[in-house]
């Protein structure tokens, strides 16, 4: 199957993005250094095409009905413009995808999936509402995926607020974190919402294709002397581990339950039916799970994903996502370990290519700015 790519793949390739395969698609993984992007987005404000991701609609008297039988999350008490994160489960409680839920009015919803993932998850929706409609209970829903249609911009970092405002002309100084709300972007519909995935302040865009770029060099222009900067996917993931924020295929999959992903926030175990529910039951009652942890190494090593976790001679669990943090200048990794071995604090060493590191289990997130009152 042919990659596919974005509406403002152009933009990415004629100014020295350096473009991979991610998800299906072909996206800019740096255009600078990684390092330099990270910085970027964490002392002023950098610019992320994130219109991979898969952007879903559901309206109709039962599209809460549908979303509150397909999400984890409680959907049913949204207030209009407010964004939930939640989780598709299979009926063992695997994770299929980790999703951004929000209610535009009390019959209309957006849904925000994995780009990895979005195929699986519209295919999910496709056989469960099939389902629902065999057991002779017809459904009053208009269900549809914009992600081809529409681009998808971050604007992430502490400086976010000021650039949007200008390229905007309007005053988002007021909206809470995960929330949003349409608004007219030079002549054309637009949603904007106060969300991201950084660890930073910050807002994300969707927009027509057609506006792509010209929104996205509007940014670029108005936000040159306060140092805006194309930020690609490498950063993007330097950025959300620093955070403690995990990504589907590393911290998530189908045989990682939310329970111990540490996601049970996210898990309305009260709600009286949604998929997966039993099994979760279940899995919240035992005491003997591995936990999602964080780990400080004592060299610069990086553990890279899949390496194994030892005392002594018994392996204890594996890293799920590494890296050298540009913020705090130390290697750093998240991994699922024994719950004996998860107390902060802890001792454990890390095989990294043959070589034990030492390292120390520490609280999440291992990077969290300073709120504003936002």
């Amino acid at each position: 199957m042919s990659l596919r790519r974005t509406p403002l793949f152009d933009w990415h390739t004629n100014h020295h993005g350096r473009i991979v395969e991610f998800g299906g698609w072909e996206m800019p993984v740096q255009y600078t250094s990684i390092v330099d992007e990270h910085h970027t987005v964490r002392k002023a404000v950098g610019l992320f095409d994130i219109s991979h991701m898969g952007r879903l609609s559901f309206s109709g008297a039962d599209a809460s009905r549908l979303l509150a039988h397909l999400l984890t999350c409680r959907v049913d008490n949204l207030v209009d413009g407010q964004i939930r994160y939640g989780l598709v489960c299979n009926d063992a409680g695997g994770i299929l995808d980790d999703v951004l839920v929000n209610r535009i009015d009390a019959t209309s919803f957006g849904l925000v999936v994995n780009a990895s993932n979005r195929e699986k998850i519209v295919d999910w929706i496709g056989k469960r509402t099939s389902d629902i409609a065999a057991a002779n209970q017809p459904l009053d829903l208009r269900f549809d995926d914009h992600t081809l249609s529409t681009a998808m911009i971050a604007v992430q970092g502490p400086l976010a607020l000021k650039l949007v405002n200008q390229v905007t002309g309007e005053s988002f100084d007021s909206m809470k974190y995960y929330t949003g709300r349409s608004i007219k972007l030079h002549g054309v519909d637009a949603f904007v919402s106060r969300a991201g995935y950084t660890g930073e302040d910050g807002f994300e865009l969707i927009v027509p294709n057609a506006s792509a770029t010209g929104l996205w060099e509007t940014f670029m222009k108005t936000g040159h002397d306060i140092g805006v900067k194309p930020c690609g996917l490498g950063c993007r993931d330097t950025l959300r581990l620093e955070a403690a924020m995990p990504l589907y295929g590393h911290e998530l999959s189908e045989s990682v339950d939310p329970v111990t992903a540490g996601l049970g926030s996210s898990v309305k175990l009260d709600k009286p039916e949604f998929i997966g529910r039993e099994a979760l039951v279940k899995i919240s009652e035992q005491t003997n799970r591995n936990v999602r942890v964080g780990l400080r190494l004592g060299s610069r090593r990086i553990a890279r994903e899949h390496s194994e976790i030892f005392v002594g001679a018994d392996r204890v669990g594996e890293v799920t996502s590494g890296t050298f943090s540009p913020t705090l200048e130390q290697a750093i990794a998240m991994a699922y370990v024994t719950a004996e071995h998860s107390k902060v604090g802890s001792s454990v060493e890390i095989d990294i290519r043959g070589k034990r590191e030492a390292a120390e289990v520490v609280a999440l997130p291992f990077y969290k700015r300073a709120k504003h009152g936002t």
